[in-house]
């Protein structure tokens, strides 16, 4: 095992464009005002676990019920899609008398948004070039960004304000539904073929 600076902000780089942490701003400010706190600690700790355990038995719990990686993706895909159409058309599919603040910070939050079937698929990629270690360390500087993005949420949507949320929130949905089509897309031949 070798620390090797550039692996670990390849991979960084790499996490941090799929998790789009930028992007899920204001579906975290959505899920704080559906749901009032939403603990940050928990959702990145959940996060933290899920992917790096992913790294490690990602490909063998996938093989060990007979779903290939392309399914994993595809059946992710449809989840970002339907979170997109919440976004953009402003409707809501989930029950929210079944969810609050404690299963938000999972369920929608922990996964799949921050690790989510592209996340957890670009780490069975990476695992294939990278050292484990190097993916490992680029996981956690991600969570610990996604952390202070979901600490500091209620302040960023004071400052964008009801209006520009709102913007913002169908910007992103736009995009998180072509991130869903792009993931539906790329993985759906490998099914197919």
């Amino acid at each position: 095992m070798v620390v090797d600076f550039k692996e670990i902000f390849t991979a960084t780089m790499v996490l941090f464009a799929v998790i789009d942490v930028v992007g899920n701003i204001p579906i975290i400010i959505d899920l704080r005002a559906k749901f009032g706190h939403i603990q940050s600690e928990r959702a990145s700790i959940v996060a933290a676990i899920i992917m790096i355990a992913f790294l490690f038995l990602g490909k063998s719990i996938l093989n060990l019920i007979g779903i290939d990686v392309n399914s994993f993706a595809v059946a992710g895909a449809f989840i970002l899609f339907f979170i997109a159409l919440e976004m953009i058309l402003g409707v809501s599919l989930y029950k929210e008398d079944e969810t609050n603040a404690k299963t938000a910070s999972v369920f929608p939050l922990a996964f799949p948004l921050i690790a989510g079937p592209g996340s957890l698929t670009s780490i069975l990629s990476l695992r294939a070039e990278f050292e484990t270690v190097n993916i490992i360390i680029a996981i956690i500087i991600n969570i610990i960004f996604m952390y202070i993005v979901l600490k500091t949420s209620n302040k960023l949507g004071r400052l964008i304000g009801d209006n520009g949320i709102l913007i913002i929130r169908k910007i992103f949905g736009v995009i998180l539904l072509a991130i869903a089509v792009k993931l539906f897309a790329s993985n759906i031949q490998g099914l197919i073929s």
